[in-house]
């Protein structure tokens, strides 16, 4: 099994002048989305609070949070970014990609629209 990485356009919602493209390794075993915060910072995005997390070895680390608008491809949404450390692999999370519609095709490795449910 391989990995899916993928390029985004990354917009800050409030200055959307500031965009910046960014290659993400796809994870849909990550709920978030982490972006190096040196990115984060260039694009004048906005910490809106901080968050603990756990990571996958049960430590507790906290991060900054902030919103940033996702363009992949001609799918656009507005999401959640996770202000990533060094340490911190940029991943394209699952919630981001329930928010554009997308999953990843399990043959193919690249992304797909997904099945939408408005229940």
């Amino acid at each position: 099994m391989g990995f899916t990485y993928v390029k985004v356009r990354l917009i800050n919602p409030a200055l959307p002048d500031f965009s910046e493209t960014v290659e993400l390794t796809v994870d849909t075993g990550a709920v978030y989305t982490i972006v190096p915060k040196e990115i984060l910072e260039k694009l004048k995005i906005e910490r809106r609070g901080r968050r603990v997390f756990q990571t996958v070895n049960k430590q507790k680390i906290e991060r900054d949070v902030g919103v940033a608008i996702v363009e992949y491809m001609d799918t656009v949404a507005g999401t959640n970014v996770i202000f990533g450390e060094k340490e911190d692999t940029p991943l394209l999370g699952v919630t981001t990609l329930e928010e554009l519609g997308l999953e990843v095709d399990p043959v193919t490795k690249q992304l797909k629209p997904a099945a939408l449910l408005l229940l």
